[in-house]
């Protein structure tokens, strides 16, 4: 099942004003448990002595991280990077609206972005699944950390993340180059590249993998057959949240032996 246009479809329903906008951003925040998780490790960065203010957003999509990010830190420096051309003009154009000039959203390739030793953190969420070049990017965003900066990848795992049960199926998100990372993999890559200490851990275990299906999975297999399921959404959520809540909650407080997901930092 094709993903983007189902996010384009919601960007364009959001994107109407920005305070459309915000509301989109703390939508995704609370029904996406990858950002659950990648507020966490965030959160726990900036606490560390290693910590700085230039960050890299390697990937930025929709800019929902960078939004986060330039909000609970206002002295930081954020540059946003992000294929899509429209995606970038847009997000610029929004962040002006709302007086954040310390994000900038710039037109680049991962595989041939670098900017030698600018940055404190690289975040990459949910990007390297759809890059076949994935250890030349890993090489481009460590010669883009100052030394004892720290790369921050959510990414899915090898365990089902592309929900890939057995040989023979598609992936649910068909725009994947890969159906997930095993551990040792991106491990090894990471290392190839020069990170000199790597820790991944797996996300959506058992609760999560229940939160993802209720919070998105089903829902986006609604939209896709109608888009008159856009007048349900809101009952249905009203009804499911809680429970994909609590779901959460666990999912990000507990260490798992396998899930669908990864949470991995790699430093310089």
């Amino acid at each position: 099942m094709h993903y983007d246009p189902i996010k384009r479809t919601l960007g364009s329903v959001f994107n109407r004003s920005p305070f459309l906008r915000k509301v989109f951003y703390h939508l995704l925040d609370l029904l996406l448990l990858r950002a659950w998780h990648i507020h966490k490790e965030i959160r726990t960065w900036m606490q560390t002595d290693s910590a700085g203010n230039f960050i890299l957003d390697a990937g930025a999509g929709y800019g929902q991280y960078s939004y986060y990010l330039s909000g609970i830190n206002t002295s930081c420096r954020i540059l946003a990077v992000d294929v899509k051309q429209e995606q970038v003009e847009d997000c610029n154009a929004f962040y002006k609206s709302i007086g954040r000039n310390n994000v900038q959203f710039e037109l680049a390739d991962l595989c041939k972005f670098k900017k030698e030793n600018t940055f404190d953190l690289a975040l990459s969420v949910d990007v390297m699944e759809h890059i076949v070049e994935d250890v030349l990017v890993f090489q481009n965003i460590y010669a883009s950390l100052k030394p004892g900066g720290m790369l921050l990848i959510s990414t899915p795992s090898d365990q089902g993340g592309s929900d890939v049960q057995g040989d023979g199926e598609t992936s649910f998100i068909e725009e994947h180059v890969r159906d997930g990372y095993n551990i040792q993999d991106i491990e090894n890559k990471l290392k190839s590249a020069g990170f000199s200490k790597v820790e991944a851990k797996y996300s959506y275990g058992i609760p999560g993998k229940i939160s993802w299906r209720l919070s998105m999975k089903y829902p986006i297999l609604m939209l896709g057959v109608s888009k008159l399921f856009f007048i349900v959404l809101p009952f249905y959520y009203l009804i499911t949240y809680p429970f994909a809540f609590v779901l959460n909650y666990f999912d990000v407080g507990m260490s798992h032996e396998t899930g669908t997901g990864l949470i991995v930092k790699a430093w310089k």
